[in-house]
């Protein structure tokens, strides 16, 4: 708890046998209330270690992408209560201590959604980001801060801490289950005015921690200006997207109930 605030740490898995214990050991217990991690059908041991480490598991049959992880982690952190969630990988890219601070500047009420920057501080390169990647981020968020008229530092970090009712709020269900998904939750938390903070963040790039590679990182980046483009002609109403549709059905929580019901 903090703030009297239930704090669930989601871990969206992919082989990540190697740097679990190492993450886990880093997050600061005293404040989360709930470990989940969705294994997105490792063909490792990850699912067998995280439930010997106590945290609750849930796994894919198949794999179904990394955005359809993260909608099985906010499902179920969201069924359990949760008032603030915070998505952590496993593969210990990112520094785990920064949980308080990041459900702090939530519990707060300042803040609905904040993000671990790997920009704020210049830690990015320091901590081994390749260059071509430092530098798509930077052309890519300048890109998107232009065009959806917000000014964040990065929009590709995978370390965010959410409220209950931006995961409730948001028609998550339109979004891909591919990579681009963490870029259309962003696009629409802006679009549906919720209040975006940011945390500087330092990173570890090392053999263990999740990448995509080149081809699909030009492909993440074609989404990332596909989703911009979507948002500024929806802005400008030239335009409706599914992604910032408000209708219920397309909202995390009503498909969960209704797959409780099938």
């Amino acid at each position: 708890m903090l703030h009297g605030q239930k704090v669930v740490v989601v871990m969206p898995a992919y082989k990540a046998e190697r740097t679990l214990q190492q993450t886990l050991d880093n997050i600061p217990r005293e404040i989360v209330d709930n470990i989940i991690l969705v294994d997105d059908a490792s063909s490792d041991e990850t699912a067998d270690l995280a439930r010997k480490l106590g945290l609750e598991v849930f796994v894919h049959n198949q794999n179904l992408g990394y955005g359809a992880n993260q909608k099985t982690c906010y499902r179920e952190a969201l069924a359990l209560g949760a008032d603030i969630v915070v998505m952590l990988h496993p593969d210990y890219q990112y520094e785990p201590r920064l949980v308080t601070a990041m459900a702090g500047m939530i519990a707060s009420e300042v803040y609905d959604v904040v993000l671990g920057s790997r920009i704020l501080g210049n830690t990015a390169i320091q901590g081994g980001m390749p260059f071509y990647k430092y530098c798509s981020n930077r052309v890519l968020t300048l890109f998107q801060n232009i065009l959806m008229g917000v000014k964040l530092s990065e929009y590709h970090t995978g370390y965010r801490a959410f409220s209950r009712k931006v995961l409730e709020a948001l028609p998550l269900l339109a979004n891909s289950d591919d990579f681009i998904f963490d870029n259309q939750m962003l696009a629409q938390a802006v679009a549906f005015q919720f209040r975006i903070g940011e945390i500087s963040c330092p990173t570890r790039y090392f053999a263990e921690a999740s990448s995509i590679n080149f081809r699909r990182s030009l492909v993440y980046g074609l989404g990332v200006v596909l989703t911009s483009v979507k948002y500024r002609l929806w802005k400008w109403k030239l335009s409706q997207s599914k992604l910032f549709n408000s209708s219920p059905t397309l909202r995390l929580m009503s498909d969960y109930y209704r797959s409780r019901k099938t």
